[in-house]
């Protein structure tokens, strides 16, 4: 054993009998993180438009109307009988909107929103067949996340105060739902806290099957989460950024999940040198020594590949980016720091009643896993042969689901906003709840209107406003559900006629062109972030293992475990759990923590591999890695499937669908991919997966456990 080094000071500084001042210190410094925090955060909802879009810069030109600054929310009266709406009703609606009205709304004394149908429209809008009737109330649109759930909550309890029981009064629009959606999330970062901690709790209590060692990865992994979490708020505000209740979710997922998965390694390797070591402080550096370079290249290498998302257009998606990779680097430390000396001062006993002592045989020589390698090193053609079809069908379900989810199908949970437009759609034109807007010079106000008017699906067409430097906004109605792909072909069609108007610089905005300009930088994210995903993760196995042939096979089996899982999570979203689309945003995020956090288990097994070579050989040395790593592979990957599962507890469906698609794809992953695929093509290949350096030979630097037997067999040390 080499006592020198880098990784070997730290392990003697962390499992040391002075490492009980690295612990306080720790606590003190997530003390003072935590007690410096805001007393509450806003939940502003980063935005998923990139500031070049056409629709971003209506938004630039409208803040230069004498209303901007407000939008409307959407009152709908009916009778709860579907009768026709009587006199009485619609003078009822007219003082519900007037209640309204007088809630504070965040809208200047001077702000006075556009009618529906141009100056002087009336009150209300009665339906053609007479049974609704909406009215429009503005609302500030400096109002985000929480704040604007307190508002639109106000204004419908004040529409309904005093209301007939017999009608029914219910508020939609653009505002409703971004309340709707921030109210959503009111109270799920406690709720997902709970049940992943229980969760977590839960399964390593049955991993380690001790009353006790559960909890010190459990509290050390808690205490980095609410660290990171405002840790990650602060470097995100710093860089211009806000984050939401999905951000936060994901980013909390990411940080308990990794930070178990490091947790397992590190206790596994530290419960191994025990069998080997008395001294618990001396096997707990060795610990330190071999897993800490393994947990470090899988973090940043994490972190690289989550950090790629700051290359997307998208404020959301770079937001998302920052938050993960600065929650992951935090986890790191906390793994690294806090988590030796905890073992350290709990010594030996911690594993009770299944204590280790030295001269103990290893599991791992009684493992199902050392079978199941040995039979995949001798027949690797086979087992692939039977293996990848599975995955080509898992790849197939993709086939046939839709993707793209519509704004009235974002929630798994009843949402008001979403059952009112749907008695809004059937009563009006389905884009009256969320008008596009149009932009132009109004030196050419007459040809705009006109081919505005042209455009096959615009139902309604009207000038409302003007600005004083030479523009006239137009309120536009489509015949499309908002964000539908019927929205998305009108949209993209009323661009081109109206951008053929000399003169007009003409300009299409709205809610569906906003949702058009947001899919379309998607695809352009993928695009770029996915290449470098993939890139990011070759560099860095190639620098870790030194070789080229490896990395390009990790890579290959990575991809394809990937697509397998998005196939079969898109499949199993749509015909099993029966959500009626794929959202478009799912792909890239399953992508990337697929490839990312699956690279975590392809270091732990490839690097042990790397390590075990020397002293028995390429094949031989990928069936000891399975057998010594099998058991905290698929432990991590159980823990970290379910800990994304529990996304499930968040209420929109986007999160439901990732926490689907990536929990199924880390099983398969753990259990398929790192423990039968990669065996088999390191059996294939042999010695040349190390290529262009030659297998690694038996020399000082190795671990004593390298020369330890599983098997019978002898070294095969004149192999290398």
């Amino acid at each position: 054993m080499v006592e020198s080094g880098f990784w070997w000071r730290l392990g003697r500084a962390v499992s040391g009998r002075r490492s009980w001042l690295v612990l306080i210190a720790m606590v003190v410094l997530a003390g003072g993180v935590m007690g410096l925090a805001p007393s509450s955060s806003a939940s502003s909802s980063p935005s998923g438009l990139p500031a070049s879009s056409e629709s971003a810069r209506v938004d630039e030109i409208l803040a230069t109307f004498p209303d901007a600054g407000v939008a409307p929310v959407i009152a709908i009266l009916t009778r709860a009988d579907g009768g026709t709406l009587a006199p009485a009703d619609l003078a009822a609606l007219t003082k519900a909107v007037d209640r309204m009205k007088s809630v504070d709304r965040g809208v200047a004394s001077a702000a006075t929103p556009a009618a529906p149908r141009g100056q002087g429209a009336p009150a209300f809008i009665p339906s053609q067949d007479g049974q609704a009737a909406i009215a429009t109330v503005p609302v500030s649109t400096e109002l985000t996340g929480l704040e604007l759930t307190d508002v639109i909550a106000a204004v419908r309890t004040a529409g309904r105060d005093g209301l007939d029981p017999a009608l029914r009064l219910q508020v939609t629009g653009g505002p409703a739902f971004g309340a709707d959606i921030a109210n959503a999330f009111k109270g799920a970062d406690f709720a997902l806290l709970g049940v992943t901690a229980l969760v977590v709790a839960v399964l390593l209590l049955l991993t380690y099957r001790s009353p006790v060692l559960w909890l010190v990865p459990l509290l050390v992994v808690g205490l980095a989460d609410r660290v990171a979490g405002i840790v990650a708020a602060w470097v995100s505000g710093l860089a211009g950024l806000a984050v939401d209740g999905s951000t936060t979710g994901i980013t909390s997922v990411l940080v308990f999940g990794a930070g178990t998965n490091y947790a397992l390694l590190l206790v596994s390797r530290y419960r191994e040198e025990l069998r080997d070591e008395q001294n618990h402080r001396v096997a707990l550096r060795r610990a330190v020594r071999w897993a800490g370079p393994a947990i470090v290249a899988s973090n940043l290498t994490v972190v690289l590949a989550v950090a790629a998302l700051l290359l997307a257009t998208t404020p959301s998606n770079r937001v998302l980016g920052l938050s993960s990779a600065v929650g992951l680097l935090v986890a790191l430390v906390f793994v690294l720091f806090m988590l030796p000396p905890a073992l350290a001062l709990t010594g030996r006993n911690l594993f009770w009643p299944f204590i280790p002592k030295a001269g103990d045989s290893a599991p791992a020589e009684r493992s199902g896993w050392y079978r199941i390698a040995d039979l995949v090193r001798r027949r690797p053609l086979p087992t692939l042969a039977a293996t990848l079809p599975v995955l080509v069908v898992c790849i197939a379900g993709i086939l046939g689901v839709t993707i793209g989810l519509s704004q009235t199908q974002q929630f798994r949970v009843k949402a008001e906003s979403a059952e009112a437009f749907e008695v809004l759609a059937s009563h009006y034109s389905t884009g009256t709840s969320n008008p596009t807007t149009v932009v132009a010079r109004t030196s050419a106000a007459a040809d705009v209107l006109a081919a505005t008017k042209a455009t096959p699906g615009v139902v309604e067409a009207a000038p409302t406003g003007a600005s004083s430097d030479g523009w006239t906004r137009y309120r536009v109605v489509l015949d499309a559900a908002p964000a539908s792909a019927d929205a998305d072909r009108i949209v993209t069609e009323l661009r081109g006629k109206v951008h053929a108007v000399n003169g007009g610089e003409a300009l299409v905005g709205g809610p569906d062109a906003k949702a058009l300009d947001s899919a379309q930088a998607l695809a352009r994210d993928q695009r770029v972030v996915i290449p470098v995903i993939l890139g990011v993760v070759f560099l860095v196995l190639v620098v870790l293992l030194r070789a080229l042939v490896a990395p390009v096979l990790l890579i290959a089996a990575t991809i394809v475990s990937a697509f397998a899982a998005t196939g079969a999570g898109a499949w199993l979203s749509v015909h099993v759990f029966g959500f009626p689309a794929l959202d478009d945003s799912v792909p890239l995020f399953a992508f990337l923590f697929l490839v990312a956090l699956g690279v975590d288990y392809t270091i732990f097994l490839v690097t042990r591999a790397k390590e075990e070579t020397p002293g028995y050989g390429t094949r031989e040395g990928i069936v000891r890695a399975v057998a010594l790593t099998g058991g905290v592979i698929t432990s991590a990957g159980i823990v970290l499937a379910a800990v994304f599962a529990v996304l499930g507890v968040l209420p929109l469906i986007t999160l439901t669908q990732l926490g689907i698609v990536v929990g199924f794809g880390i099983l398969l992953d753990a259990f398929v991919v790192r423990t039968v695929v990669i065996p088999a093509l390191f059996s294939l290949v042999g010695d040349k997966v190390w290529w262009p350096a030659k297998a690694p030979r038996l020399t000082d630097s190795q671990p004593s456990a390298t020369r330890a037997d599983l098997t019978d067999a002898e070294p095969v040390v004149s192999r290398v």
